[in-house]
């Protein structure tokens, strides 16, 4: 079962989870994706809200529906999904980081060393 937040609905929450999984390779563009229905069980939903996701990711050509034989990983999914996750890392975390950073008394030569 996922572990979702309050910050995001549900089916963004397993789009990124899918998204998740392209970036870690860990399914191939071309390869077929566990069905909606499976995804609904793994992470304890609705199969409307897990379709929703499928959908939202199917809209976008990350994800394609082949009739009768399922979800696949479309073509060029992987530098899609980085491209989107990039573009969202430096408009969403990067800021909070920094003002985090900023809030606790941070500089970035004080960070340095972590990376």
């Amino acid at each position: 079962m996922m572990n979702f937040s309050d910050n995001k609905p549900i089916y963004q929450q397993i789009s990124d989870f899918i998204c998740n999984q392209i970036l870690d390779k860990k399914w191939a563009e071309g390869g077929r994706m566990p069905s909606v229905r499976e995804i609904a069980v793994l992470m304890e939903v609705n199969p409307n809200t897990a379709m929703r996701a499928f959908q939202t990711l199917q809209d976008i050509g990350v994800v394609e529906n082949r009739r009768g034989i399922g979800h696949f990983v479309a073509e060029g999914a992987y530098d899609a999904v980085l491209t989107m996750k990039r573009k969202e890392f430096i408009e969403t975390d990067v800021p909070q980081f920094i003002k985090s950073m900023k809030r606790l008394g941070y500089n970035l030569d004080d960070i340095k060393g972590f990376a």
